[in-house]
């Protein structure tokens, strides 16, 4: 009987795949199974993979021709997983060995429905834990009663899903809204944490996070950026009202973020972007808007894009 199930989709990443499967490799489990989705690869990608066929207990092997998106990917990883858990890592990123016993270990000790763990982040030879929001550790929670307060940063603005490891009978509330390509955790995220029973924190950090990658979507401004704006609408749909300050200030930032990272795109992208934006602040619930403050700089930007339009 599989226990733990590890969803890891990739796509053109030769230059760190070995890295992800060797750590994988160093986590292996009699009853770990790992789902790597190809998404579409043109480079040695899948060739790669393939050379690990014998190193990789357990190892499930998927392949898109075309790519779908990591959204996707990730959901026909889930389609197949058998574990009791699930749990999800990205192709450029890497584990510590004895990580995934350690992930296990937590939420059975807990019994809860999902833990987040805290994670490091790795650039270059820097690396930088970076701490889940919530400082209350081992100990079993509403997900619902950590989303608020507004103006501070709580748990559905730590929107990782490879921080952390799942019950797989959540079913539907894992899977990702596939027709977006980027910004995809956002409403999954708030989804969890509205609808979720029960969850935990603990202080493990033994995911390490790969920033700053060459074709990574957080580097590239083409058109999947507006699907930021598709993803909120769906955090938007049906929101409880005790939430929208919260979720305002949450699109606010982000989008003021988006807008200062603006020479990515071309000057016809950043147009549309800013369109879209300017749009998606008048549908905003007045009243929450004029009560949202950020810093000066991002309410500055904020302020023009809406003068603008």
């Amino acid at each position: 009987m599989i226990k733990l199930s590890v969803v890891v989709p990739v796509r053109d990443a030769e230059l760190y795949i070995s890295d992800a499967l060797t750590s994988l490799a160093g986590n292996a489990h009699r009853d770990f199974e790992f789902i790597i989705v190809d998404d579409g690869s043109v480079d040695q990608t899948g060739q790669v993979i393939e050379d690990f066929r014998d190193d990789l207990p357990g190892l499930v092997v998927l392949r898109n021709e075309t790519p779908t998106g990591l959204a996707d990917a990730r959901n026909l990883g889930l389609s197949l997983a058998s574990g009791r858990y699930v749990t999800f890592m990205d192709g450029d990123d890497w584990l510590a060995p004895g990580y995934l016993a350690d992930l296990v270990g937590a939420i059975e000790r807990l019994g809860c429905d999902f833990v987040r763990v805290d994670h490091v982040q790795a650039e270059g030879r820097k690396r930088v834990i970076h701490r889940a929001p919530l400082a209350v550790r081992e100990t079993v929670l509403k997900p619902r009663e950590h989303i608020l307060p507004a103006r501070s940063k709580t748990m559905v603005d730590y929107p990782y899903a490879w921080a952390g490891i799942y019950r797989r009978d959540l079913d539907e509330l894992l899977t990702f809204p596939g027709r977006l390509h980027t910004a995809e955790d956002r409403p999954w995220i708030w989804r969890l944490h509205l609808q979720a029973s029960s969850f935990a924190v603990v202080s493990l950090t033994g995911l390490f996070y790969r920033r700053m990658v060459p074709g990574s979507l957080t580097q590239i401004g083409d058109e999947r950026q507006l699907h930021f704006f598709d993803a909120f609408e769906l955090v938007f749909d049906d929101l409880p009202e005790e939430f929208g300050a919260k979720a305002v200030r949450q699109f606010c930032a982000l989008l003021a973020h988006h807008l200062e990272l603006g020479e990515r795109f071309t000057p016809e992208l950043r147009a549309r972007f800013e369109r879209r934006g300017a749009d998606a602040l008048r549908r905003l619930p007045a009243d929450l808007l004029a009560a949202t403050r950020l810093d000066p700089e991002r309410d500055e930007i904020l302020r023009r894009l809406l003068e603008a339009r």
